[in-house]
């Protein structure tokens, strides 16, 4: 496909940026990166009453938080600006009048009554087309004039050739798509109030943009054939359409709060992973192969492709995300996991301050133990907390403690250990296991329940990350302080 290829995305800022809305935002950007084409971010703000730009401010955050950067648009400009829909009512009035200078367009003056009147009259005598009965159709340019002068109120409607026959789309998804030309009526495209209608807008918007592939909802699609008569009638080229199916939730009804959070800015805060939450997106509705699940982002900017697009519903389950979110995380390396996850966590929640400073190698160990422990940045500091504690702060876990610790023998495990740790000259997690390694066959007592005793004194829980190691990173003197707290709770 050449490189002229140009898409969009046009959110209204009326709410924050759902999660339907980001699939639709990711696909028209890997679509154009894939094909070396252009993406153009617009606001579709036509809606006075509820687009704000407090609104616009949180899609343009969470764009830039789902790294879709826009080629075209808000903050980047471009030569087929305004990038929004209010700035840009001079060009759809411009339009208008050519169309009605054409006469592609007519003046309409039914009044609300007149229009609901003529519908029920349709409905009695069983008409089959129950829209527009285009009244003011053929009234002529002076007539309409000489009311338009005398102020009589009027909307604009687009004249659908009454020889057009049907409208066939060539959908990308659905395949072809055959709309029956006899339910279009000659449809408003200007309001009285002088504000253009979606569907005039959205196609003097795409035309002028050089807009090649339309690619959105299924939700859409009825606007379909409406939007290819504007098209014709603007002499503008008709884009590819590629219509995406719904996101539904477990229970098979479209997505919604529900089912759990649904904007992008709730997930980027419960800290899933930017790469991970555009990957598991991307995969709702489409697929590389069929059979790859973790695809990183340079490769779903460059092997995406409509072809591959299902036309049936996907299925939002929280749980495939949260493994997604865990792959990644598991596939940083020991530095990076430790920079932008586990050190902002850990301060996060109060275990090391501003001015924490470690040996490199020391926090590579940490972030080594803790990182395949991490499905969920959170996770990062629950599981290092112990390594932060003394012997004095650590906190212990009542049913740890009854199982691990309140046993018979259990006393006579720490004191052997104690002892062993004790003789341990090079405090490394391979002399701490060969030190506790030898315990269970002297003492005659189960493996598990003598690593067990051992680390609910040193962690405080039952639940942790492999004992040599975490001993190590906590220190020699510190590990044996623990013990000594711990004997009185042992039986």
């Amino acid at each position: 496909m050449s490189s002229n290829v140009r898409v969009r995305f046009a959110p209204s800022p009326t709410g924050k940026l759902h999660i339907g809305g980001a699939r639709t935002a990711i696909y028209n950007w890997a679509f154009a990166r894939a094909n070396g084409g252009t993406f153009i971010l617009r606001i579709d703000d036509t809606d006075p009453t509820r687009s704000t730009d407090e609104n616009t401010q949180i899609i343009l955050r969470a764009m830039r938080w789902l790294g879709l950067d826009w080629d075209e648009g808000p903050e980047v400009g471009g030569d087929f600006g305004p990038y929004s829909q209010t700035e840009r009512l001079g060009l759809y009035k411009q339009t208008a009048e050519r169309l009605l200078a054409e006469g592609k367009a007519y003046p309409c003056f039914c009044t609300p009554e007149q229009l609901a009147a003529d519908r029920e009259a349709a409905q009695a005598r069983k008409d089959p087309f129950q829209g527009y009965q285009r009244r003011c159709r053929d009234l002529s340019p002076e007539e309409a004039q000489a009311r338009i002068d005398a102020g009589e109120p009027y909307v604009l409607r687009i004249k659908v050739p009454q020889d057009r026959g049907n409208v066939v789309i060539n959908d990308a998804v659905h395949g072809e798509v055959t709309f029956d030309a006899k339910e279009l009526d000659d449809f408003v495209i200007f309001r009285s109030d002088g504000t253009p209608t979606y569907n005039f807008a959205t196609v003097v918007d795409d035309a002028l943009m050089g807009i090649t592939h339309v690619i959105r909802g299924d939700d859409h699609l009825s606007n379909t054939p409406r939007q290819v008569i504007v098209y014709e009638a603007m002499g503008a080229p008709v884009p590819t359409f590629a219509h995406i199916s719904m996101i539904l939730g477990a229970d098979g009804k479209k997505l919604s709060k529900r089912h759990g959070a649904t904007s992008v800015e709730e997930y980027r805060d419960a800290g899933y992973l930017s790469d991970a939450f555009v990957n598991y997106l991307a995969l709702l509705g489409w697929s590389l192969d069929g059979e790859t699940t973790v695809i990183p982002r340079d490769v779903l900017a460059s092997q995406f492709s409509l072809e591959r697009i299902s036309k049936n519903p996907a299925t939002f389950d929280p749980k495939k995300l949260d493994w997604m979110n865990a792959e990644y995380i598991n596939a940083m390396d020991d530095a990076t996991f430790a920079d932008e996850i586990m050190l902002p966590e850990l301060l996060e929640a109060g275990l090391i301050d501003e001015g924490f400073e470690a040996d490199e190698a020391w926090v590579d160990a940490l972030a080594a133990i803790v990182r395949p422990r991490t499905k969920m940045p959170a996770d990062a500091a629950a599981v290092a907390a112990p390594v932060f504690m003394t012997a004095e702060t650590l906190e212990y876990d009542e049913k740890s403690v009854s199982k691990g610790l309140a046993k018979e023998g259990m006393g006579a495990v720490l004191d052997a250990a104690r002892a062993a740790l004790e003789a341990v000259t090079e405090w490394t997690p391979a002399h701490i296991d060969a030190a506790l390694e030898p315990l269970p066959e002297a003492l005659d007592v189960k493996k598990r329940l003598v690593f067990g005793a051992v680390r609910v004194a040193e962690c405080g829980n039952m639940v942790s990350p492999p004992l040599g190691e975490t001993m190590a990173l906590i220190g020699r003197d510190d590990c044996l302080a623990r013990i000594d707290r711990a004997r009185p709770m042992a039986l």
